[in-house]
């Protein structure tokens, strides 16, 4: 017999976000009763316990995005929840360099972009650079970011779901969302039906096919990347900062760079590889023959489209899991560095990114919708873990709040 639960908000998915999500109601509604469901055993399990752990600036993105806001925002507020708790953090700031003279206009746009954000950023020569980094390379200036950070993403997450518990917040793990029920109802995976005065949908990777159960989502569709990075095993630490290239700001990826973990680990990356199922980690793992067929259906469209220059991505991407190609992109960022020492892959882990089925562009900002009975997470892409909590607020004030 399907036993029924009962709560004021219902959060479906137990990653950053809807972690914050929890965080922030509770502060705001003690007296709510608050509950996350979540399909794995534990908290972390995909991209909020797989990424990198950098707490980025917020220099990357343009003043009138909700990404610019709330990445120089939440990084000091995830430095303030780390650090009291006393959680891991490692302080090593990073550095963006120029490979040649025609990305100097690159480096000199993320500084504008940093100060219209209120970011601590500044530019740096060469001589400059060598006294934050001695291996790093640049072409006359480089940006600096003091206020770069690590941490460990999935520690913060446990550590944060235990706080949640000690509040009151119940979670109920490896049950995912099955169906929707009624107006204010669902059915998890595991046959429990949970009534709940307002739904919160941030299941990432599969938020989108949530949402358009309750009508949302109709322009939107999930497109899976694979980020893999390659970990430095030699006994020298040849870099002690991040070190970034000059992006291109035309899509979401910063890269293939150099990040410095919260225990000190070097490593490059990541790809973004077109992934060709959700949770397509390695091998058939998780394979799913429904999502293999729907997301080539649209990467053959975008690539014979050559939707957001996809064909070159996709190409791009795709090289990077030949070893010598992927540490050769990494050798123009620093003097010298010993490549076979990066030897070592990496856990894969999806970034879940949305793709506007209209247009055929990349989404690149946060992307929420809703109406009184239930609120939908469908764009939360890097740099989501450093925005969680002013997120979260966000959301509660524009979403749950004025429904």
């Amino acid at each position: 017999m399907n036993s029924t639960r009962r709560a004021d908000y219902l959060i479906i998915g137990a990653g950053i976000i809807g972690l914050a999500l929890a965080r922030e109601l509770k502060t705001r509604f003690p007296g709510a009763s608050i509950l996350v469901i979540e399909k794995e055993p534990d908290t972390g399990f995909h991209g909020s316990g797989r990424n990198s752990g950098v707490l980025h600036a917020g220099f990357y993105y343009s003043a009138d995005s909700l990404k610019a806001r709330f990445t120089r925002d939440g990084n000091r507020l995830m430095k303030e929840y780390v650090k009291s708790r006393g959680l891991a953090i490692n302080e090593c700031h990073k550095v963006v360099v120029a490979s040649d003279e025609s990305e100097i206009d690159g480096v000199r746009e993320l500084q504008r972009r940093g100060e219209k954000n209120g970011v601590d950023v500044r530019i740096i020569d060469e001589q400059e650079l060598a006294g934050i980094d001695p291996n790093a390379r640049t072409t006359q200036i480089a940006l600096y970011s003091p206020t770069t950070a690590t941490v460990d993403p999935a520690q913060v997450c446990h550590v944060l779901k235990e706080d949640l518990e000690a509040a009151g917040v119940r979670f109920l793990f490896s049950q995912g969302y099955l169906q929707r029920q009624g107006d204010s109802a669902i059915v998890t995976s595991g046959g429990t039906i949970i009534e709940a005065g307002m739904t919160i949908n941030a299941a990432g990777l599969y938020a989108d096919r949530i949402a358009r159960d309750y009508g949302f989502s109709k322009n939107y569709t999930i497109i899976p990347f694979k980020g893999i990075y390659l970990k430095y095993t030699g006994p020298d630490k040849p870099v002690r900062t991040n070190i970034y290239p000059v992006p291109n700001l035309k899509n979401p990826f910063l890269g293939v760079h150099y990040t410095v973990t919260v225990d000190g680990t070097i490593k490059i990356g990541p790809t973004a590889i077109p992934a060709f199922w959700r949770q397509n980690y390695a091998g058939l793992e998780n394979f799913s023959l429904h999502e293999l067929l729907e997301i080539l259906g649209w990467e053959s469209r975008l690539f014979l489209a050559d939707s957001f220059g996809f064909r070159a991505l996709a190409f791009g991407e795709l090289k990077k899991y030949d070893r010598g190609y992927f540490t050769g992109l990494a050798t123009r960022m620093v003097k010298q560095i010993d490549t076979s020492g990066f030897n070592q892959w990496s856990r894969p882990g999806i970034r879940a990114q949305l793709l506007n089925t209209a247009t055929r562009e990349l989404v690149m900002d946060f992307t929420v919708e809703g109406n009184s009975r239930s609120v939908h997470i469908l764009n939360a892409v890097s740099p989501a873990f450093t925005c969680s909590f002013p997120f979260a607020a966000w959301v509660v004030d524009h979403h749950i709040l004025k429904q």
